[in-house]
């Protein structure tokens, strides 16, 4: 018999007026009146109508598989060349909106849908009511979404996770704690996990199972307040669940890179967080490494520099293959000054000799970052670019590459000093020469993001050098020491941090053999070539700076062959300027802390 709207109305009306005369449980006969007028309700009765009326007619779909042939022509377009309706039909086929649409349309197509459950057995004994439940799930070809484990102290076979979004979350009928007695009528007892999951997956359709439910109610509430808020963090390493031999379960875990985003959906364990990747259309969430599980790894495998002697050697510049470019003058190109600093490797080698031995024990491993959506205006200020890395390594190159490549749309600050201006030279062009008294005011009032002294003179990079560059609506191509970053990593300037770092020494030695580097900025004719000591050096200062400014790096890039770290420079940079949203991070505009709830954490099965 096919219900009616006004058939199925009329039987809720008849349900609610059988209510009425129970008193002695009236909250929970109140809570089911609440439920029965629920409009929601109602128009998914009015729904079902529509589609069995629908289903009457017998209609027989054109294509069963709309999915694959939107893929397969998605295909062929990108060989019909680059023409506005190709793009456009391309960007719709990859929206997620449509994909779900043709999903839907396959599965109505191909008849995937309302699927029949069989009725309870009768064989549940009355005393059983309250402590046993019968659940049936249907099994696609997508896991149900849960792990389960064998409990040390009673060797039951208990749900150990539920996966946010999976089969077993939609339902609501499964909790974490929840002991399983028996899958399709045949009994777990005195068996493994193993062989539960072997037994599962020979099964097809609906799986039914016999369960005494746990105490879900502080479970429950701990999950409405964690799906309270959207929380979207970015990896700041790499994960290989494939290469972790303490995952719960590899089935259930996600890989990641670092740099990538990931929407967090449970926190309620304090070493396996559930996560799943930004835009990923698999609703089901995954295990990833939580934050305290990730820094206690770190805090057992000492690190490196360690064992590494570290140097005090000459000061390593620019390549002269890197320097400045013959004919051509570009303003402020030359480095703004950290400087010439006949000392500056010197510095940074006794700065990270400092960290190895002394700051080390304090120093948090990088796990997680939170980050927040970003939309900038069509002609809205862009974000300053920052390039860091080792002396030698080939920043300046990179960002003279930039400028040649696009003068229009890159710009370089011009660095004030006190010196006296040269015959050559031109104010506001190679630098700004201002007095002493209004330099050392400056400093006083915090406005140059880096300083220092040589020759008996200040030079420095001011912060209103950066807005006027990027007051002309030009990229502001920054170069600093990862030290420095924090007087511009806010908001107003909402940096994008490149870090360049050298590859490893045996590439050193094949693309630098005979490259030369300048020994002294004022006497450009003072060059050597690069020692191994030097090499090591660079490599050593690389991992010094990795290790302690990391989690403020937005992309790495080994230079090992400059004209492939440019075009990876440049191809990063033109996917930030063109994407709708950027992941910026969230202390950039409010301060909103995390915090794990506790749980344990054993080994289990995914099912």
């Amino acid at each position: 018999m096919v219900w009616t709207v006004s058939g199925v109305c009329r039987l809720l009306s008849s349900v609610m007026s059988g209510t009425e005369s129970h008193t002695d449980r009236e909250e929970d006969y109140r809570f089911l009146h609440s439920m029965l007028m629920e409009k929601k309700l109602h128009l998914l009765f009015k729904i079902h109508e529509r589609l069995k009326r629908f289903e009457k007619r017998s209609p027989i779909p054109v294509q069963e598989h709309a999915a694959s042939l939107a893929t397969d022509l998605a295909e062929e377009l990108i060989y019909q060349g680059w023409r506005d309706e190709v793009k456009e039909l391309l960007a719709l086929f990859s929206k997620p909106y449509f994909k779900s649409l043709l999903s839907v349309h396959d599965a109505v197509a191909q008849r995937d849908f309302e699927p029949t459950l069989p009725p309870i057995p009768d064989e549940v004994l009355e005393e059983d009511e309250d402590s046993v439940k019968i659940v049936s799930l249907v099994k696609t070809k997508e896991p149900l979404g849960a792990t389960i484990k064998r409990d040390k102290s009673s060797g039951a076979i208990v749900v150990a996770r539920i996966m946010r979004g999976g089969a077993a979350d939609k339902s609501g009928l499964i909790h974490e704690g929840d002991e399983l007695k028996e899958v399709n009528g045949v009994s777990l007892e005195h068996r493994k996990p193993k062989e539960i999951l072997s037994f599962l997956a020979r099964s097809q359709g609906e799986v039914t199972f016999k369960i005494i439910p746990a105490s879900s109610k502080e479970e429950m509430s701990n999950r409405i307040e964690s799906n309270e808020k959207k929380l979207f963090l970015r990896a700041l390493f790499d994960y290989d669940p494939n290469k972790d031999p303490t995952v719960p379960c590899k089935d259930a875990a996600v890989a990641f890179k670092r740099g990538d985003v990931l929407q967090i959906v449970s926190m309620e364990d304090d070493t396996w967080w559930q996560a799943r990747h930004l835009g990923d259309c698999n609703t089901r969430a995954g295990l990833i490494p939580s934050q305290q599980l990730h820094e206690r790894r770190v805090a057992l495998q000492r690190p490196k520099i360690l064992f590494k002697p570290q140097r005090v050697k000459p000061p390593v510049m620019e390549d002269v293959d890197y320097g400045a470019i013959t004919g051509i003058h570009i303003a402020g190109l030359r480095r703004s000054f950290r400087l010439g600093r006949k000392s500056s490797l010197a510095r940074e080698a006794a700065r990270s000799r400092r960290w190895s031995t002394v700051v080390h024990g304090s120093i948090r491993p990088h796990t997680y970052i939170e980050v927040i959506p970003y939309h900038r205006e069509p002609k809205g200020q862009h974000r300053l670019v920052i390039l860091v890395g080792p002396s030698g390594v080939g920043v300046n190159e990179l960002k003279r590459r930039l400028l040649i490549s696009d003068p229009d749309h890159y710009g370089v600050t011009v660095p004030y000093t006190t010196r006296e201006k040269r015959r050559q030279e031109k104010e506001g062009v190679d630098y700004h020469f201002v007095s002493l008294q209004m330099f050392e005011e400056d400093i006083l009032n915090h406005r140059f993001i880096e300083y220092g002294r040589y020759g008996g003179h200040y030079y420095g990079t001011s912060l209103h050098s950066v807005h006027r560059v990027m007051a002309e609506g030009k990229v502001c191509l920054l170069d600093v020491h990862p030290t420095k970053i924090q007087h511009v990593y806010t908001s107003e300037f909402k940096p994008y941090v490149v870090f360049v770092k050298p590859p490893h020494i045996e590439e050193l030695r094949l693309t630098r053999r005979k490259a030369k580097f300048i020994c002294d900025e004022e006497n450009k004719n003072s060059v050597k070539i690069f020692s191994e000591e030097d090499f090591e050096d660079m490599i050593n200062l690389a991992e010094s700076m990795e290790s302690q400014y990391g989690h403020l790096f937005d992309k790495v890039i080994v230079n090992g062959d400059i004209a492939v770290a440019f075009r990876e420079l440049k191809d990063d940079l033109k996917k930030i300027e063109e994407a709708e949203v950027q992941w910026i991070p969230a202390e950039w505009i409010c301060s909103s802390p995390t915090k794990a709830r506790r749980s344990c954490g054993h080994l289990d099965s995914w099912i």
